[in-house]
């Protein structure tokens, strides 16, 4: 290799190795974003490379279908590596088994190892147990298991360094096991929930964990069925996303004084009105949920509300709408976005929808008359009356407006029709008597 580099720079191809050049910890971090297979090659290219790579930070395997050799070079690798703190180690596996788990872990633990992704992409096969004694690690601060992992926790564990932790479609032995493991965890901040559709067999989640800030559920296993839920402790808790949480008859969420931030999204189908209940402390809300199916006990009040984001392609949203206008009295930023990815269906339930009203606010709510000042629609379609006697509402209401911004995506000149609506409606909305005499009205087009 170093004879080649010389017969090309003799022929002018070459002029300086500038990648050598560098300083020693730059070229750690670039070489921490390739495969590790690709880090270890670079080896040969001179003798100043030879032992680059094992001070490499970020180790990342992904095995071939040769089990047994992919686990000697993994083993191989560990051992010869020399940096101080292993700050990643990375592990994609498509078939395994127990015992290798356990011995990757175990190496990467004198490796003082700081954060470990095990993803298993199991085709066929039984989950692979994660070993018990492997809870223990003193210098683990996040760990990610990602599915057909089964979690196990037969005892309190000592896991004090732990900060964050994902769980993407594990495997839960029993309650006990999650009892255990959050009760493991006394300083955790971050924590990652997906349940899948597969080996789940629980169906009540009880998290306590007093010094977690962020918490995103995400849970697809129990569409269809009316039991169990989730029962969230989590006094420090800043931020909460809970997506596609159906079928479960309760998720109750206890002392959450402290939360600035929520996405609630795609929960209709839970029986309870706890979640909107739980959420009064949040400055900023996104909210993705049926109005036929989701309410919140009467008489909350979300003081602290100042930014809401609201989705528009559920039936009847705007009904949804009222109230949280009439609930949020300090109000700031609205914004109605339009996330749907089947345009042409929702614009078909939309029309074969049968002719309503919106129920506008008795009163003209707080927020419009004191604090609202900006007001973006985004892909607003104005198929039905109600989504444009909203649009008319605000601007004629809200007295501290600022701005009001609607953009708009691309029609088709072939689709005159909704061309025609969208134009009349933009024509129109200019001629609004807009309640603020300082709001600017401004179109903008995708």
């Amino acid at each position: 290799m170093e004879q080649c580099g010389e017969r090309l720079k003799k022929h002018g191809v070459v002029s300086e190795d500038r990648i050598s050049e560098l300083p020693e910890q730059l070229i750690l971090q670039i070489l921490s974003l390739l495969p590790t297979k690709l880090v270890i090659a670079t080896s040969v290219l001179s003798k100043r490379w030879r032992s680059v790579w094992k001070m490499v930070p970020i180790l990342q395997f992904e095995s071939n279908s040769n089990i047994p050799e992919f686990s000697e070079n993994v083993c191989k690798t560990l051992l010869s590596h020399k940096a101080p703190v292993l700050e990643k180690l990375h592990l994609k596996v498509k078939r395994c088994e127990d015992v290798y788990i356990g011995i990757w872990a175990g190496i990467a633990i004198t490796r003082h190892v700081r954060e470990l992704v095990l993803d298993l992409d199991l085709i066929s096969g039984k989950p692979v147990r994660f070993p018990s004694s492997l809870y223990c690690f003193d210098t683990l601060e996040t760990l990610k298991l990602k599915n057909s992992v089964i979690l196990d926790v037969p005892c309190l564990v000592s896991m004090k360094s732990l900060k964050t932790l994902h769980l993407h479609s594990v495997v839960y032995q029993n309650d006990e096991t999650v009892r255990n493991l959050f009760s493991s965890c006394p300083n955790l901040e971050h924590l990652v929930l997906h349940r899948g559709f597969n080996y789940n067999v629980l169906v009540k989640i009880v998290i306590e964990a007093p010094s977690l800030k962020t918490l995103l559920l995400n849970d697809d296993y129990r569409c269809g069925r009316v039991d169990g839920g989730y029962v969230i402790n989590a006094p420090s808790l800043e931020y909460l996303s809970i997506e596609r949480l159906k079928g479960y008859e309760f998720c109750f969420i206890e002392n959450a004084s402290e939360l600035v931030e929520a996405n609630i999204e795609d929960v209709s189908h839970i029986a309870n009105q706890v979640i909107m209940g739980s959420l009064k402390s949040a400055k900023r809300l996104s909210l993705d949920l049926s109005p036929l199916q989701i309410t919140y006990p009467a008489r909350t009040i979300f003081y602290q509300l100042v930014c809401l984001e609201m989705c528009t392609h559920k039936v009847e949203w705007w009904n949804l709408l009222t109230l949280m206008l009439d609930s949020s009295p300090k109000l700031q930023v609205l914004k109605l976005i339009d996330h749907s990815s089947d345009k042409q269906n929702l614009v078909s339930n939309k029309k074969n929808m049968e002719p309503g009203k919106w129920n506008q606010p008795e009163d003209v709510p707080e927020c419009l008359l004191s604090h609202l000042e900006t007001f973006v629609w985004t892909r607003p379609d104005w198929i039905r009356e109600e989504e444009k006697e909203v649009a008319r509402y605000i601007l004629s209401n809200a007295r501290q407006l600022k701005k009001a911004t609607f953009s708009l995506d691309h029609i088709e000149s072939k689709r005159l029709f909704k061309l025609a609506k969208r134009q009349q409606m933009l024509n129109e909305l200019p001629g609004v008597v807009r309640a603020s005499d300082s709001c600017d009205l401004v179109f903008e087009y995708e």
